[in-house]
């Protein structure tokens, strides 16, 4: 339990340490801290899987912190109701197959490991 903890805990402040220092550098209505946040903690839950290296620290904890659903369901919304429902599809479909597709890369990546 407490492994998880600790291991959320870090993810969280790595989140949004990723999160501050996208959102100081871009100056485009789109999320690109949570969309590079997901896809990249897609690759390493995969790679952490297929290398058979996940723990709850590093898995349930880490990853768990560090991606965050719960702010790309909101973000989605957000650029719906903001009259940019293209803009949210497109980060709907990226978010999905590419965090689909870096998984089974990072999975495959990881048994060759």
């Amino acid at each position: 339990m407490m492994l998880v903890g600790t291991g959320a805990a870090l993810g969280a402040c790595l989140r949004y340490l990723v999160t501050t220092l996208i959102k100081r550098h871009s100056h485009f209505n789109f999320p690109w801290a949570t969309l590079l946040i997901n896809l990249s903690g897609a690759f390493c839950l995969g790679f952490l899987t297929g290398s058979q290296v996940v723990n709850p620290f590093l898995g349930t904890g880490l990853m768990g912190g560090f991606t965050t659903f719960s702010t790309f369901n909101t973000e989605v919304f957000a650029l719906g109701d903001g009259g940019l429902k293209t803009l949210a599809v497109l980060y709907l479909v990226i978010s999905y197959l590419g965090g689909l597709a870096l998984a089974l890369a990072g999975l495959l990546l990881g048994k060759t490991c």
